[in-house]
């Protein structure tokens, strides 16, 4: 078993801010409105570095030794099929949708099943997600029609340690003020329906994809809730296990059983841990291989929460 420090790759995005400066001690551009970064993702011109190893994930798929690195569970995939970003939503975003497995390839995407932890929120922070209950597809579109689609959406107010899950076809947008970390297919295929009328860098609107996003959502999608943990289980799904590990006091101990089945993410949410005798702040993310072991943790603040994924159950 070996635990790896991840290099994180920052996005520009217009929605986007300084916050995982400020909450996390990120060493973002100055002055850029950074949206996202991506904490472990094997895309195309955007491969993170497992720092000690040298390596980038997508060097370690590929290798002979995948079985040992990521465990008896990986699967046959071309690229590591797990991608997990940190969002920092300074404004609204787009008003979306994610295709489908079955529509993907008509458009030429990739289906996406994602999870939001909320990190930090500010107090008027709310999420988009899903449709109001009588909302129908007649409706939808003529509310596209007159700019008013927002109102179609279901709108739920956020707080630190709440989660959604959001299976493609499933409409939603995040709202101004929420610090995520996402949890997802590795895609990178968004349709847009409504973008709040803004422009984007080079002065001009960004693209919709209307009639994508009508083939794409799910119509009998109505009112979701918010995840509901299961003990330390935030949400387990055919493409992710996600899990969540309190803390409650400075010297508090516990081991994570690595056995050989799947390796680790592991994201600190909050406190300062010390991992294999190692410190790690607020916003550290690692990697720990597969190989059978054990990983000695340890809070060092008075409320520590980590999370972790790994493969489906």
């Amino acid at each position: 078993m070996a635990v790896f420090t991840l290099q994180p790759i920052f996005q520009e995005r217009i929605w986007g801010g300084q916050n995982l400066r400020t909450l996390f001690g990120r060493d973002l551009p100055a002055g850029r409105p950074i949206g996202e970064s991506w904490e472990l993702s094997d895309r195309p011109g955007a491969q993170t570095l497992l720092v000690e190893s040298g390596k980038t994930l997508h060097e370690l798929w590929a290798s002979a030794d995948r079985r040992e690195i990521f465990g008896s569970a990986a699967p046959d995939d071309q690229r590591f099929p797990i991608l997990i970003k940190l969002l920092d939503a300074r404004d609204k975003l787009s008003l979306q949708v994610h295709p489908p497995a079955a529509l993907a390839p008509k458009f030429n995407g990739e289906p996406k099943t994602e999870l939001w932890y909320f990190l930090e929120t500010s107090p008027s922070a709310e999420i988009y997600v899903g449709l109001k209950k009588g909302v129908t597809r007649g409706k939808f579109e003529r509310a596209i029609a007159d700019q008013t689609v927002a109102d179609c959406f279901h709108v739920l107010k956020t707080a630190p340690g709440e989660a959604m899950f959001l299976p493609s076809g499933r409409v939603h947008a995040i709202g101004a003020g929420n610090v995520i970390l996402e949890i997802q297919q590795n895609s990178d295929t968004t349709f847009r329906v409504y973008d709040w009328d803004r422009v984007g860098a080079d002065g001009r609107p960004r693209a919709l994809h209307v009639s994508e996003s009508l083939a794409c959502i799910n119509f009998h999608d109505f009112e979701p809730a918010f995840a509901q943990p299961h003990a330390d289980r935030v949400v387990a799904c055919p493409y992710f296990t996600v899990r969540r590990h309190w803390f409650d006091e400075p010297g508090q101990t516990g081991d994570l059983a690595v056995s050989g089945r799947g390796f680790y993410f592991l994201f600190v949410a909050r406190g300062k841990f010390t991992v294999n005798g190692k410190e790690h702040g607020r916003g550290a993310s690692l990697f720990v291989t597969a190989a059978p072991g054990t990983l000695a943790l340890a809070s060092l603040e008075n409320l520590g929460e980590l999370l972790t994924v790994t493969w489906p159950e």
